[in-house]
């Protein structure tokens, strides 16, 4: 019989936010798929567990995926973590969850702390729409062309950045989208030295500047201003007025609502309605 395949999320930072169901899930696996083994020997050893462990990554998951998808076929169980948050998430274990589902394989989902959601919650920034973006490209025209596709984006905009490449972020950031950008730095989440800092791009820049970036950053953007809604005639007004009535409603009313958010009073609309 087929084995399954867990994808079970590793605390962020605090190791306090491990869930129960999550440290069963590592004790009942047969085997564990870790990003990197010697971080999750780590959590391992915090809950008192050994377990045998395959590491995957980048640029071994096309050998590693079929050994660790043919011990799932051959009746064993597999608790996949990446080295903090939500396993397949901007992270190589999605080329695995997606192999998995296409070759029958069970995929059970064991959630808890994502850093990207963590860091969205306590942005003050609105969180009914957003976008994931993950870690930049790397290469200087990729990236150019990636933030010249969000420079319309409305919705937040979420990115995950190392200290060493802050700097240079922060400035590309200011170049595609300008210093005044609301941005909600959040620095080392549910660790230590804990930091929620609601800024600007500009700020961030400044700040950066004289100060050494340090730990590992998440930083939650706003969206762009959405396009201001093209202001109505008067005479679309009255249509709008007239069309409304013609279906059933009193002018009066048809024509109050036609002038609700235009520079024209509910009588100049409900003249104009009228002479149509």
């Amino acid at each position: 019989m087929t084995g399954t395949l867990y994808i079970v999320a590793t605390p962020i930072g605090n190791l306090s936010d491990l869930t129960p169901r999550a440290a069963e899930t590592f004790a009942q696996a047969d085997f564990i798929a870790a990003e990197d083994t010697r971080v999750t020997l780590k959590l391992l050893n915090h809950l008192g567990l050994k377990k045998p462990m395959v590491s995957y990554y980048e640029h071994n998951l096309a050998e590693r995926g079929e050994e660790i998808l043919a011990r799932i076929e051959a009746g064993e169980s597999c608790a996949m973590c990446s080295d903090a948050g939500m396993p397949a998430i901007s992270d190589p274990g999605e080329l695995l969850v997606r192999d998995a589902h296409r070759r029958g394989i069970r995929v059970v989902p064991v959630p808890a702390a994502s850093a990207s959601v963590t860091a969205l919650a306590v942005s003050g920034l609105p969180t009914g729409r957003f976008v994931f973006e993950g870690f930049l490209p790397m290469n200087r025209r990729t990236r150019a062309k990636h933030l010249e596709e969000l420079k319309g984006e409305t919705r937040t905009v979420i990115f995950y950045e190392a200290p060493h490449k802050l700097r240079a972020t922060l400035d590309d950031l200011a170049g595609a989208f300008g210093d005044e950008r609301a941005l909600t730095v959040c620095r080392e989440l549910t660790k230590l030295h804990e930091e929620i800092w609601p800024a600007t791009i500009g700020e961030a820049r400044a700040r950066y500047a004289e100060e050494p970036p340090r730990g590992e950053f998440v930083l939650v953007m706003a969206g762009a201003e959405p396009p201001a809604e093209p202001e109505l005639t008067l005479e679309e007004a009255a249509a709008k007025a007239r069309q409304w009535a013609d279906e059933g409603e009193p002018l009066a009313a048809a024509a109050k609502r036609a002038a609700a958010g235009t520079p024209f009073s509910k009588s100049e609309v409900y003249k104009a309605a009228l002479e149509l």
